[in-house]
């Protein structure tokens, strides 16, 4: 047995569960300099099994994650639901002969489901959307020239709807994601719309960062926002939500990289590049269904200071946002904040505070939480950092199939 594999596999969880070498020797019934010794191999040379089985309980893992560096199998919302396949499937469903519905239905249902996905219903959204991306490749195929751009920038939006829903389920529908981003864009592109193109690139850019491909993403993101920024400000408050959002998906992507100064500098300086554009629409407006505004933008700098893990400047960061505004916004960013509010109360050690934001996170939309691989990670490190979870976060952790 390698104990320094085994210490350094110790060190690791401990961190992730937000514990100090003194929390975590209190737990262990040992002390700190126990604890270093245990991290740096140097305790004994093959631990003792009840010392480790000890151990796993106080990080709640299996003991196995202790013992290899091989995952023990898929976690809790590692796999889409059922809802979500038959997404992914209509994407590949061959149009039949039958009339399309019309261009005012589709806008309709488009509606209903833009509507859905602020609201965090997914599985409404699940419901409607195999039908919606049938419906609106058809019609987009059957076109009259005189409807040929409208048809497309339709069809672009369905699936830029169907890109955002994939992505809440990460990596295990990043590559149907990807296609309906390609799609999205290049009937954007044929719809000749700078909108459409503008808000497909940035799934695009979302896209990108799936793949392993953040530069690119950044990239990406920054140029689209260069080609299109007079085409855009020329729409009014639309054209400038689109723009602003551009700017923000460039944020998003730099700091989905590893921390250095100059990636930190580059994401801080897209955000406040959507600051400015934000500062020039005025008010917080939904228009394309961006909540795109102030508040949006002061979201995303907390979202961004999170991935690189600065907790504290991220709550700093959260509690100047406006409360009122904040209200405002769709369940979906409220949810989100809160669950950003939790990672960052995570980093700094605030555990109850995690757990109180987590819960009304759940309570405000429980399939922002219990359905999404992300947010049941969170879940997972939230429990296991808490000594003593309460009722409320046990019954969450079940609810997300967690053991609680």
């Amino acid at each position: 047995m390698d104990s320094s594999r085994i210490g350094r596999r110790i060190a690791f969880w401990r961190q992730r569960r937000g514990f100090t070498q003194t929390e975590f020797g209190r737990l262990m019934g040992q002390t700190k300099r126990w604890v270093q010794d245990l991290e740096g191999g140097k305790r004994q040379q093959d631990p003792r099994l009840s010392v480790l089985v000890r151990a796993a309980e106080v990080l709640r893992i299996p003991l196995e994650q202790l013992l290899s560096d091989r995952p023990s199998g898929p976690t809790a919302g590692s796999t889409p639901p059922t809802g979500a396949v038959g997404v992914v499937d209509a994407l590949y469903e061959s149009p039949d002969s039958t009339d399309p519905p019309t261009l005012t239905v589709l806008r309709q249902r488009l509606f209903y489901c833009c509507e859905a996905f602020q609201a965090c219903h997914y599985s409404a959204l699940a419901r409607e959307l195999p039908a919606l991306v049938v419906g609106a490749s058809k019609a987009a195929r059957n076109a009259p020239v005189h409807q040929y751009s409208e048809a497309q920038a339709v069809l672009s939006r369905v699936y830029q709807l169907v890109t955002s829903y994939l992505h809440k389920y990460g990596e295990a529908t990043a590559i149907p994601a990807a296609l309906a981003a390609d799609r999205a864009l290049a009937a954007a592109e044929r719809s000749g719309d700078p909108v459409q193109i503008g808000a497909a690139s940035r799934r695009v850019a979302k896209s990108l960062v799936y793949q392993q491909r953040p530069e690119t993403a950044v990239e990406f993101a920054t140029s689209a926002a260069r080609r299109l920024a007079d085409g855009l400000a020329d729409r009014g408050t639309l054209g400038l939500s689109t723009l602003g959002m551009l700017h923000l998906s460039a944020a998003l992507a730099a700091s989905s990289q590893e921390r250095t100064t100059d990636r930190v500098r580059a994401a801080v300086g897209f955000v406040d590049e959507a600051d400015d554009v934000a500062d020039r629409q005025g008010s917080e407006l939904n228009e394309d269904w961006t909540m795109f505004g102030p508040t949006n933008v002061g979201l995303h700098r907390v979202d961004v200071l999170i991935r690189f893990e600065d907790g504290w400047s991220a709550l700093e960061a959260a509690d100047d946002l406006d409360r009122a505004s904040l209200a405002a916004m769709t369940r979906e960013r409220r949810a989100g904040y809160h669950i950003a509010v939790a990672r960052a109360s995570l980093l700094t050690r605030r555990r109850a505070d995690a757990v109180e934001e987590l819960l009304k996170a759940d309570k405000l939309a429980p399939e922002e939480i219990e359905g999404r691989p992300d947010a049941v990670n969170l879940v997972k490190d939230v429990v296991g950092a808490t000594p003593d979870p309460g009722g409320q976060l046990r019954a969450l952790a079940r609810r997300c199939g967690l053991p609680a």
